[in-house]
């Protein structure tokens, strides 16, 4: 037995404990683990605590993502709706101008024929006294003449005009 290696390695095996024992090295190995430990589960808290807000975070920015499209979908509907309002109320202007010019046009169609008609009216007039007055003229003679001519240039000249 005392022959055998193995029994010696078992004697220094259990001094070697009994120093270790002795000395304390358990407590600072078993202070050490705890050490580590400890900094291992902090290390996990901290991991978790950062996937948490992580984790908020991204829901926050899909939020303010969807927000910012349900705003923009609405700008662009509101968009179209201005779009198509100024559409219609510029037809409706360039109608109401066109109606307008067209009536003004008409107007002035209308006033020109009026003018037209009495110039002509006036012309025949004119032509007609002219020509009464030469043939009353050439035909009566004397004083009677001149005052039925008068009498007839004066009529002629209200009817006509």
């Amino acid at each position: 037995m005392f022959a055998e290696p193995e029994f010696w390695v078992a004697v220094g095996f259990v001094i070697l404990m009994g120093v270790f024992a002795y000395v304390g090295v358990h407590r600072t190995v078993l202070t050490a683990l705890d050490h580590r430990s400890e900094r291992i589960k902090a290390e996990l808290d901290d991991a978790r605590r950062l996937k948490q807000e992580a984790a908020s975070l991204l829901e926050e920015y899909k939020a303010r993502r969807a927000s910012a499209e349900r705003e923009a979908q609405e700008i662009v509907a509101a968009a179209k709706v201005d779009a198509e309002r100024v559409a219609s109320e510029a037809k409706a202007k360039m109608e109401d101008f066109v109606a307008r010019r067209t009536k003004t046009a008409e107007n002035k169609i209308a006033l020109a024929e009026a003018q037209a008609l009495a110039d002509v009216r006036a012309a025949a007039a004119n032509a007609a006294v002219t020509a009464a007055s030469t043939v009353l003229s050439q035909t009566v003679k004397g004083p009677v003449a001149d005052d039925l001519l008068a009498k007839g240039i004066t009529e002629v000249r209200e009817k006509l005009n």
